[in-house]
């Protein structure tokens, strides 16, 4: 893989996520179905799960080819925004009710 395929990977783990993330959250917040709100926690979990996989795989992937470390780190930096993001929704989501 080359650098730009090592950020572009991170990006787009990102992009899923928080997109999955705001239909879960503004779903709910224009319906009040419960299902968006089920389906966020899901997220929640789910996505925590596939986050962290994919940042011990570029974690183990940058320490084996060290010439790509960066293009790794610069990947997870991406994928570290959803943290804060997901700590927001999930306290929108608990206050609401």
């Amino acid at each position: 893989m080359d650098n730009k395929e090592i950020v572009n990977m991170g990006k787009y783990v990102f992009w899923l996520s928080f997109l999955l993330g705001n239909i879960c959250l503004f779903g709910y917040l224009v319906s009040r179905i419960d299902a968006f709100a089920i389906g966020g926690f899901l997220l929640l979990i789910f996505g925590s799960i596939l986050n962290l996989l994919v940042v011990a795989g570029l974690l183990i992937y940058g320490s084996i080819y060290h010439a790509k470390l960066h293009a790794c780190l610069q990947s997870i930096g991406i994928l570290l925004i959803n943290i804060p993001i997901a700590c927001l929704y999930t306290v929108i989501g608990v206050n609401l009710n």
